[in-house]
């Protein structure tokens, strides 16, 4: 998955106009102009298409924690420089105050089966023997059954 799928899937899932975009980086401490949210949300083959940077996508993960669980006081914590699917996953985790029991359910919205002890491996330190890493498919999984427990009831009825 790329970036920009990442940022696309949760832009579509909270339902977020370019508006609530550009404050969610602005909440971690960073100005986007509403072009680069464009160029970022543009299909791959579209002349327009930018790429979203690792940094970028940390930023506005950090923007959403900020939203979803407040702002702490003082400085905001650097984003990564580069980002794995594990840390995608981490931080969407810490967003919107998921347990692991609410991620098992978020993965069996979309008939995608994970033990606790599976899921417990994605959130360990990469040092750590029994860590493992967070593969396409599952991010994938997991942002699509986002869609369906976040997204609009009358969006899914229709």
């Amino acid at each position: 998955m790329t970036n920009n799928d990442v940022l696309r899937r949760i832009r579509y899932t909270f339902d977020f106009n370019d508006t609530r975009m550009i404050a969610l980086f602005a909440l971690a401490d960073h100005q986007v102009s509403r072009q680069q949210i464009s160029a970022w949300l543009k299909k791959d083959d579209d002349p327009e298409y930018q790429a979203c940077r690792d940094t970028e996508l940390a930023i506005f993960l950090n923007g959403l924690i900020n939203h979803k669980r407040g702002k702490k006081p003082g400085t905001q914590p650097k984003p990564e420089q580069r980002l794995t699917n594990n840390i995608i996953f981490r931080k969407l985790k810490i967003a919107l105050n998921l347990k692991d029991d609410d991620i098992l359910a978020i993965m069996q919205l979309v008939d995608f089966r994970l033990s606790k002890h599976e899921l417990s491996a994605f959130f360990r330190k990469p040092e750590h023997k029994n860590y493992r890493e967070c593969k396409n498919q599952i991010l994938r999984n997991f942002l699509a059954g986002m869609q369906l427990k976040y997204r609009k009831k009358a969006d899914r009825i229709s």
